[in-house]
């Protein structure tokens, strides 16, 4: 016998646990067809006797068909008949609603549910309250917002919007769908007052938003432009700024790029020095990167060959220091640049590319 003693279980008191055992065994008697929570299926309404349910066709011989659950083929095969017989009801409005809360991201429902509300002429007011409650739970389906700008767009008022929008972004700054609905909402309804600094408060909060960085791109490109001197000064020096705060920053150099790049990166007076000057204190790849564009901008736009040489040296340098040390990762990609700006700027001896090779060590004396 082993060492164990057996341990009966404790008897269950039906009583103070609220069983009814005899409730339980009646559990054969449970009608199956209706689910638990108090939803009754459409085929057993009385009040949709009357409509002929249109199952999914799947086709002869379905690959891999989907195990939907019993409430969701019930609604969805009503949702077809629906559709069938372009019936505009109140009964029809109602049932979109179960749709949607099976599937949020059925088009086909949602372009129905719109159908209806301008059939039936439905308050605009409570479906924004609708789509509100839905894209808060759901923020990230692209069905939601574009529903929500239709609603906007019927109601013509986009007065919640940018304050709705915020909320959302408040919970994930980087929701694509959001900026997208902002931006459209923006655009349509010409908001652009504040916006500015509302981008500002999210870089200040996380410098390294890149949505943040796209959307002051998307404002100032389609208000004042870059042409300004002024303009561009002030976001120059803006950018270089936040670069300090997080040199690391990719966004942050991208737009700095983004904003120079349609009139030459060594355009700017006086960026190079400043870029130059960065590097001692703030290096990075991308900062080392982005002076081997201003350099090559440089060569590109030269008009005579003196200094060009040199100019070619350093950018040659600076691709070997990203290969060997500051992006080694990309080390193959780099030497690729070097080499193609060595093949256009270059005398064409290749004894004046830099090697890539790693060093040989020291012999040995056994070696000597």
């Amino acid at each position: 016998m082993s060492g164990l003693e057996e341990i009966s279980p404790p008897a269950l008191d039906t009583q103070e646990d609220g069983l009814n055992v005899e409730s339980m065994d009646r559990g054969s008697e449970i009608d199956y067809d209706e689910p638990l929570g108090g939803y009754v299926f459409y085929r057993n309404r009385k009040e949709w006797a009357d409509l002929e349910p249109v199952p999914q066709d799947d086709g002869p011989n379905p690959v891999v068909k989907i195990a939907y659950s019993d409430r969701f083929t019930d609604v969805y095969d009503y949702f077809r008949a629906l559709l069938k017989n372009n019936e505009k009801s109140e009964r029809a409005f109602a049932l979109t609603a179960d749709a949607i809360d099976l599937n949020a991201a059925n088009y086909t429902v949602w372009h129905y549910r719109r159908v209806l509300i301008q059939a039936l002429e439905k308050d605009l007011r409570e479906e924004m309250n609708y789509i509100t409650n839905i894209i808060e739970d759901q923020p990230k389906n692209y069905q939601v917002w574009h529903h929500r700008r239709m609603i906007v767009e019927w109601l013509k008022d986009p007065s919640e919007e940018l304050e709705f929008i915020a909320d959302i972004l408040s919970q994930d700054s980087k929701n694509y769908h959001a900026w997208q609905h902002r931006q459209w909402v923006i655009q349509e309804y010409k908001l652009w007052d504040g916006e500015l600094e509302y981008v500002e408060q999210l870089l200040e909060e996380d410098v390294r938003n890149n949505s943040a960085w796209n959307q002051r791109h998307f404002v100032i490109s389609r208000t004042t432009g870059y042409t300004d001197p002024a303009v561009l000064d002030r976001e120059v020096q803006y950018t270089l700024i936040q670069i300090k705060k997080a040199p690391h920053n990719e966004s942050a150099w991208n737009y700095l790029k983004g904003i120079l790049q349609d009139r030459g990166l060594g355009s700017y007076p006086g960026l190079l020095e400043q870029v130059q000057g960065l590097k001692e204190t703030h290096c990075s790849p991308y900062l080392i990167g982005f002076l081997v564009d201003m350099y090559e901008d440089i060569l590109e736009n030269a008009n005579t060959e003196q200094g060009q040489e040199q100019t070619l040296a350093k950018a040659l340098e600076l691709c070997e220091l990203l290969a060997q040390e500051k992006d080694s990762i990309r080390r193959e990609y780099w030497r690729y640049v070097a080499r193609s700006l060595q093949c256009k700027y270059g005398s064409g001896d290749a004894s004046t590319d830099h090697p890539t090779a790693e060093p040989q060590a020291e012999p040995t004396p056994s070696d000597a």
